[in-house]
Formats: structure tokens, C-alpha cells, sequence
């Protein structure tokens, strides 16, 4: 008898149905399965055979094959073992090959029946809705992809469970959202002691998602501020959200039934690889930019990360997405994050200190920053110095904004930006304004226009640099409630842009 299901192979946030199907004819007893399955799935007829004699069940004295459809579609992970045991399973008449058929699964097989919890329930949720089928899966996975809504998700613990779900016996009910509860407290920038000026480039930052470069000695609190510009940002949009936990679910990141609701986090330590930092592998799986996606990357002691992988960065930067191609797959991402960048002055962090610093100064600082090129530097919105911190300072009382007052001002910029943008859904804030259509919503005043024209011949800025500045400053005019770019705005678009890598 020949029957039929339907789980999914994941091709970057794409999770493409895969037709299961499981045939039991006469002949030399075995257990195969053909369609280009790699070591995990061809190990499924291991756990399954198990799993079946442990519920009483014994394979016949016959020729089992499984074919995974399409034939030349690569098929990888574990979750393939749920697919192939419902199948065979309405193939030995056990259960109705009709319910089966009308379903999409996926799930981990253990030796005693039991389902285990795999990567990209939420992908293979929003696929399964778009096929109007139901989607079965292990418990574990069930409140997190429960969280799109248009399927009807049946979750088990067991096997046994799903087959009595499949013949009425017992039904399952619908499984529900998890609930994600909101971390209490949080960082504030008020902890940050000094620093006025990096605290007024963070607002901006994340009010137009302007990419940010610190430069400063150790202690002097970079960290600190990248780790607060999360809470300043507005909370993610339900769309934001969806997609954003898509990449984590594919990546396994989500925690049990949750899905995001604040921007992410990501802080690679700087011995991490192009695969880990840009995504790859053997599945090409999503690396930290993507997980970063919608949120803030912080890559501290910037310069020590290997060339290789800082230059990765140039494309994803400007695009917003990451194509990792391999020999048999072309895998996309979306990356659109806020780039922080940390670094030390020079190797021993005292450049700026003629008391403390090394017998190679200046030179070391010169050299230690020519690790990160000039393209990428230039990519860089935000540039500026963040002195060390005296001590009367840290003895002194909180002083400036809360994280909660500058998160409202930059809620009311970024409510400015959405109704400009309205009517464009490539563009999301200022950042992502280019071409004529910058000039149109950046335009400036005559004295605007001289100041930023005479810094460009004398700074030499590159076109990019240019364009960069009129971002900066139309997102200043937003956070000030004006209309207009004026010279106030230009000017301190400049004084953040002009600060050079060697202080």
C-alpha cells in the first residue's frame, strides 16, 4: 500500500513542502529512503523501527521504501522522522492515510516513541497555513507555532499520542501561543556615568538606525552603552516579530513557546568566523548579523576580528540582506540590524593618555586601527570619541535621561518616519533613504548647504559620506519636532562624522 504526508525542508526562512511518501511491497524485507537525505534522515529508519517496537509494533516481512518529494531538493535534520513514521504508519493501515495525508509534521523520533523538539516550528507553521493543513509536532514546539494563528497546531509529547489524535480515539486540542513574560527592570542610560555626548549619538542611532562607531580607552563604558541601546529602540511591530523569531527558530535560539517582542541582542566575541558572524555551515544556517536582524550587533574590539569577517560586512551593511551560496544552495537572509562597533585607541588602549601610553606611540594607534578598512569605516553613520571617566564622576549622582525618556523621544521620531515613509515599503527610517528621493526628504536650507559643502572639499568626505551626513541630520530634525534640515542640524550631523579613526 502506498500513502502519503507532508513535512518541509527549510531553505533559509523558506520552509518548501516536501511530499513523504512511504511505499510497503512485496519482496526482500528492508527499510530504505531515497530523495537526497543526508546522514540524520537515512538514520531515521533506526529510531523509527525502535520506536515502533516499543509500542508493539513490528515491521512486516516486507520491502519498505520512503521517498522524499521533490527527488533533487536537499533534505537535512531530524525532523524528517515524524513525516516518515506517520506515513508508514497509514501505509500498515494503522492509521487513516486520509488524516495523514492532509497534514504537515515534523518531529524528532526517540527510541521509545517519544517526540523531541526540533528547529523551525514557526517557519513550518506559516507553511502549513498556506497549504490549509493542520501541523503535528512535538509538545515542546507546539506554543511556539501556535504564534501564527492561520494553522491549527496539534502538539504530543508521544507518538502514540499523534495516533490517537489520527483515528479519533483520543483528539488532541489546539495548541496555544506561549506566553512571553516581560523581563523585569531593565538597563538604563542614567547607569552610565558621564559620556553626555555618546548617550546623545545613541538616541540618534536608534531613532534612524544609524550605524555607530565608539573609539575609547578600556573602562571607559562602550559596552555598557551598546548594551542599553536595545531599550531605546521602539518594541518590535508584529510583523517585525514574526519575522525576526522566524530566524531564530531556524537557528533553535527561541526560547520554549516564545517568540520576540524586544529587539535582539547579538554580541559575537571577536575569534568568531565568517560562518558564525555572515551564516553557513553544512545546512547554511543564519549567522549573528541575521540573528541580529531587526536589532542591534555589537561587535566589541572591532579590530581584532579577522579581516575576512569584517569585510563580510560591507554588502549586508548596505543591502540589508546576506546571499550565502554554496555548491548545491543559494540561501538568502534578511539583516537589516544597527551596527555597534567598540574599539581601543591602540593595542594597549592608553593612546590617548601620554602618561600610560607605549614607547610606540602614535604610530601603534594607526597601525591597530588600519585592521578595519576605510569602506567599511565609511559605512559608519556615527563616529566618536568616548573619553575615560574620571572619578569624581563615578562618585557624583546619576545625571542625564532615562533609557524610558530618550525611548519616547525616539518612539515620536520613528512615528515621524513612518508616516514619511508610508507610502514606501522599502523604506523603513531614515537610514534606509537614498538617491534623489534623500535629497527630497533631507533638503536643507542655503546655510546648510554651505556648511556641508565646504566640509566635504576640506574633509574630503566620499559621496557616501555626503549622503550619510543628510541622513544623520534628518533624523536630528526629527528628534527636535522639525519639519526642516537646518544648519543646527547639519552641523551636528558633521561633528559625529568628522572624528577619524585615530582620534
Amino acid at each position: 500500500m502506498l500513502a502519503r504526508t507532508i513535512t518541509v525542508a527549510f531553505e533559509g526562512l523558506e520552509a518548501r513542502p516536501v511530499d513523504v511518501q512511504c511505499a510497503v511491497s512485496p519482496g526482500l524485507p528492508g527499510f530504505s529512503i531515497v530523495g537526497l537525505p543526508d546522514k540524520a534522515v537515512s538514520e531515521a529508519k533506526d529510531r523509527i523501527r525502535t520506536a515502533l517496537s516499543e509500542l508493539g509494533i513490528a515491521l512486516p516481512s516486507k520491502k519498505v521504501t520512503v521517498n522524499l518529494s521533490p527527488a533533487d531538493l536537499p533534505k537535512e535534520g531530524a525532523h524528517f522522522d515524524l513525516p516518515i513514521a506517520l506515513s508508514l504508519l497509514a501505509a500498515l493501515e494503522l492509521v487513516p492515510a486520509s488524516a495523514v495525508a492532509r497534514v504537515v509534521s515534523l518531529g524528532e523520533m526517540s527510541l521509545d516513541g517519544g517526540l523531541v523538539a526540533v528547529a523551525g516550528a514557526l517557519p513550518a507553521a506559516m507553511t502549513a497555513a498556506s497549504l490549509d493543513a493542520d501541523l503535528l509536532c512535538p509538545e515542546a514546539c507546539g506554543p511556539e507555532a501556535a504564534w501564527v494563528g492561520a494553522a491549527s497546531v496539534y502538539a504530543a509529547a508521544t507518538l502514540k499520542e499523534l495516533m490517537d489524535h489520527l483515528t479519533g480515539n483520543r483528539p488532541l486540542t489546539e495548541a496555544r501561543a506561549g506566553r512571553v513574560a516581560a523581563p523585569e527592570g531593565g538597563l538604563c542610560l542614567r547607569d552610565v556615568r558621564g559620556q553626555e555626548k555618546a548617550k546623545r549619538a545613541m538616541e540618534i542611532a536608534a531613532a534612524g538606525r544609524h550605524h555607530l562607531f565608539l573609539l575609547g580607552p578600556p573602562g571607559a563604558g562602550k559596552s555598557m552603552l551598546a548594551a542599553r541601546l536595545p531599550g531605546l529602540m521602539p518594541p518590535l511591530t508584529a510583523m517585525e516579530s514574526l519575522e525576526t523569531s522566524m530566524i531564530h527558530s531556524l537557528a533553535g535560539t527561541l526560547e520554549e513557546g516564545g517568540i520576540l517582542h524586544r529587539r535582539p541582542f547579538q554580541e559575537p566575541h571577536h575569534t568568531a568566523s565568517v560562518a558564525a558572524i555572515v551564516g553557513g555551515g553544512k545546512r547554511a544556517g543564519p549567522g549573528q548579523i541575521s540573528l541580529a536582524h531587526n536589532g542591534v550587533l555589537f561587535m566589541d574590539e572591532f579590530p581584532e576580528f579577522p579581516r575576512a569577517v569584517l569585510e563580510t560586512l560591507r554588502q549586508p551593511i548596505e543591502t540589508g540582506e546576506v546571499t550565502i551560496a554554496r555548491a548545491n544552495a543559494h540561501v538568502r537572509y534578511p539583516c537589516r540590524f544597527l551596527l555597534v562597533a567598540a574599539a581601543n585607541p591602540c593595542r594597549c588602549g592608553m593612546l590617548f593618555d601620554p602618561a600610560q601610553a607605549c614607547s610606540r606611540a602614535p604610530n601603534c594607534g594607526a597601525e591597530y586601527l588600519g585592521k578595519v578598512s576605510g569602506p567599511l569605516m565609511d559605512r559608519f553613520d556615527l563616529r566618536l570619541e568616548v573619553p575615560a571617566v574620571e572619578v569624581k564622576d563615578l562618585t557624583r549622582e546619576a545625571s542625564g535621561d532615562s533609557s524610558a525618556a530618550v525611548a519616547e523621544r525616539v518612539a515620536k521620531a520613528r512615528e515621524v518616519q513612518a508616516k514619511r515613509y508610508a507610502d514606501r515599503p522599502d523604506i523603513t527610517v531614515n537610514a534606509d533613504v537614498s538617491g534623489d528621493y534623500l535629497h527630497e526628504v533631507a533638503a536643507t536650507d542655503a546655510e546648510g548647504e554651505d556648511i556641508l559643502l565646504r566640509a566635504t572639499e576640506k574633509f574630503r568626505l566620499t559621496a557616501r559620506g555626503y549622503h550619510r551626513v543628510l541622513k544623520v541630520a534628518r533624523t536630528i530634525a526629527d528628534l527636535e519636532g522639525s519639519d526642516a534640515v537646518r544648519r543646527p542640524h547639519i552641523a551636528e550631523a558633521l561633528a559625529y562624522r568628522l572624528v577619524t579613526p585615530a582620534g
